[in-house]
């Protein structure tokens, strides 16, 4: 469950800290978002959605931009339709053209365009909508994922349909569609029955592979098969279909092995885990990285070895992997926070020569850095439009070991405390559970991460944890909180905070809590299982989860972290769910979750807020209107960011 963000990022990050607020020592020129970078094969040009922050509570809007791969500067800007969205730019084969999608959501439509000599023009047109467009191999086409009359935006963390009429019976299908380049209609490939979530074509041009379900797309993503499409019949085979969640799917330039990346992962696009190979007839996949102690975000097939990205503890790196040898070397390491596109956190080109990925530091404003993967790799900033932007805030990681393993997490504070003075302090717990807090900027001006800027410069400090569950240290540590939500994860986090408070001058007697979906389950968990917190907010969180196994829209996500179904092992369910200790629930918590909520259902925080009210406990619960997991609408961010702050105001100061 997009328990998310994200690419990216979490949940717990995208919608407790998108909104804007300018400060008034802000930066002349508002932050400048990149999103979704491509690199040309060789690395000399790149693409992305670069979009100019917007006013407090207004929406804003992107363009393609095209720059040159070495020094940044804007080769092209393209914008054919002023009222969309852009979606994921993908360089064709000889790099002289660009493929990228339009949303349009009000018309309920999606148009495929194709640059050529620096020309825009549409190619086909989808009824629905569409993301993720591929050209072939030889140049001559373009595949597609489209969802012709969708009922709702792709994605379970989007707000869902109203639940009127005979429920289940008519389900999206999102299927892989092709394109002449030329332009003309999108013929759909893959049969109409079964969902399309990833995929990429065979290096013979002929098919596909792909991860695909049947049936309802939000919910069977966790039980998805990596399967072959064959371009001309449609027909579909079946690869493989481990017992775990598989992402990136990509063939060796010899067409005879699939990559992926599998693991225990609790979100479609939140990817973390071990590299596996297997070959492209079909078999048992192999584990090539048995023993890598990180996470895998990123691939590319280089002739017969991988490159790709992990999250190993606090560093993002770029690895080189022999699958045959099971060994993988490190080619580049460092602290940063990454968002690449649906291939990756860092992206490759298609001759994985070349990388390219949008960067932050708690110090360093997002900014796309490139380079050639040649030894020894450095990715070199390309942007500048937020230089200027300095930081307002002091990070470090934190490491500390509890109960045999190591966690690792981020403190945020005021660059110049206050000599004798101790200060509040916040615990975000992120979502997933399988993810990670990453380094975000913290700066001054219309920063990408505004509710953390400001209970730092109102006098707190913030701790962000990646407890046991969490991706960063290896499949054994994600997979540790199976069947033990609110067990020892939750003691990973309590112990973090003793770290703290031995390392910095915390309150410990100050504490606020706070998370979005996994977060604010762990919110939830928290107000009924300790006395520490003075206050807590907790977002689009699970109180109950034998009543949430019948009302969410995604149950297939729960059977691999608990083991069973609901109906199979009530007990385990029962254990974990903070309403059977809502008699212990002391703490001032505010809830918030949108009403469309496929994920975490509305009457998950109603049923937790009707229990503090009956206890007693200080509560508010707020229900943001036409809204889903993800709080899209900008003055709903910038309402629920305000409320965040008032709250602890008045509890913790």
């Amino acid at each position: 469950m997009r328990f998310t963000a994200a690419l990216g990022t979490s949940l717990a990050s995208a919608a407790l800290a998108c909104a804007v607020l300018a400060t008034g020592n802000a930066a002349a020129a508002p932050l400048r978002d990149y999103r979704a970078p491509a690199i040309s094969d060789g690395g000399e040009r790149v693409a992305a959605i670069e979009a100019d922050a917007a006013a407090p509570g207004k929406p804003h809007h992107a363009q393609v931009v095209v720059r040159d791969g070495a020094t940044g500067k804007i080769l092209a800007r393209y914008d054919p339709c002023s009222g969309c969205s852009y979606d994921f730019p993908s360089w064709s084969p000889d790099g002289a053209s660009l493929a990228f999608i339009a949303a349009d959501a009000a018309a309920g439509s999606a148009t495929l365009w194709v640059v050529r000599a620096s020309e825009p023009r549409a190619a086909a047109s989808i009824r629905g909508v569409a993301n993720t467009a591929r050209w072939s191999p030889d140049g001559a086409r373009i595949a597609l994922l489209a969802t012709v009359g969708a009922r709702k935006q792709t994605g379970a963390v989007e707000a869902g349909e109203r639940l009127v009429g005979e429920i289940g019976v008519n389900e999206d299908a999102q299927r892989i569609a092709v394109v002449p380049a030329a332009g003309g209609e999108a013929r759909m490939v893959s049969p109409p029955d079964t969902y399309v979530y990833e995929y990429d074509w065979t290096p013979d041009g002929r098919g596909f592979v792909a991860t695909s379900a049947r049936g309802n797309g939000d919910n069977n993503w966790w039980v998805a098969a990596l399967v072959h499409v064959d371009l001309a019949s449609g027909a579909l085979r079946t690869i493989a279909a481990p017992a775990m969640q598989i992402s990136l799917p990509h063939v060796s330039p010899d067409g005879r092995t699939v990559a992926f990346v599998g693991g225990l992962m609790s979100d479609f696009g939140s990817v973390g885990g071990n590299l596996y190979t297997v070959p492209l007839a079909g078999g048992v996949p192999s584990d090539v990285t048995p023993d890598y102690s990180g996470s895998f975000n990123g691939l590319a097939w280089k002739g017969e070895t991988l490159v790709a990205s992990a999250l190993r503890g606090s560093e993002m790196t770029i690895v080189a992997v022999d699958p045959a040898a099971r060994s993988a070397r490190t080619l580049f390491s460092s602290a940063v926070g990454a968002s690449g596109s649906r291939d990756g956190r860092i992206v490759f080109s298609r001759d994985a020569g070349a990388a390219v990925s949008v960067f932050e530091t708690f110090d360093k404003a997002p900014h796309i850095a490139a380079g050639q993967l040649s030894e020894p790799v450095q990715l070199t900033p390309l942007t500048k439009e937020n230089d200027d932007f300095a930081p307002r805030v002091a990070a470090r990681s934190i490491a500390w070991t509890n109960e045999g393993l190591r966690s690792q997490g981020w403190l945020l504070g005021p660059r110049n405390p206050q000599a004798g003075q101790r200060y509040p302090m916040v615990v975000i717990v992120h979502g997933g559970p399988a993810s990670a807090a990453m380094p975000r900027f913290v700066g001054e001006g219309e920063s990408a991460n505004p509710l953390v800027r400001e209970l730092v410069e109102r006098g707190y400090y913030v701790f962000q944890p990646n407890p046991r569950g969490s991706f960063g240290q290896g499949l054994a540590f994600t997979a540790a909180n199976r069947r033990d939500f609110g067990g020892g994860d939750w003691r990973d986090i309590l112990a973090g905070i003793d770290a703290v408070i031995a390392q910095a001058p915390v309150d410990g007697k100050r504490l606020g809590l706070m998370g979005h979906s996994y977060g604010g389950f762990m919110t939830m968990w928290g107000v009924t299982h300790s006395t520490r917190f003075k206050a807590a907010v907790a977002g689009a969180g699970i109180a109950n989860w034998i009543s949430y196994y019948g009302q969410n829209g995604i149950d297939q996500w729960m059977v691999p972290f608990f083991g069973a179904t609901m109906y199979e092992d009530p007990a385990v369910y029962r254990k974990a769910s903070p309403i059977e200790s809502i008699r212990d629930a002391k703490t001032p918590t505010l809830l918030y979750v949108g009403e469309r909520d496929v994920e975490t259902p509305a009457v998950q925080s109603m049923e937790f807020w009707h229990g503090l009210k009956a206890m007693k406990v200080p509560t508010t619960l707020v229900i943001y209107e036409g809204e889903g997991h993800a709080i899209r609408k900008p003055e709903h961010q910038l309402d629920q960011r305000r409320r965040t702050v008032a709250w602890f105001e008045k509890y913790l100061k």
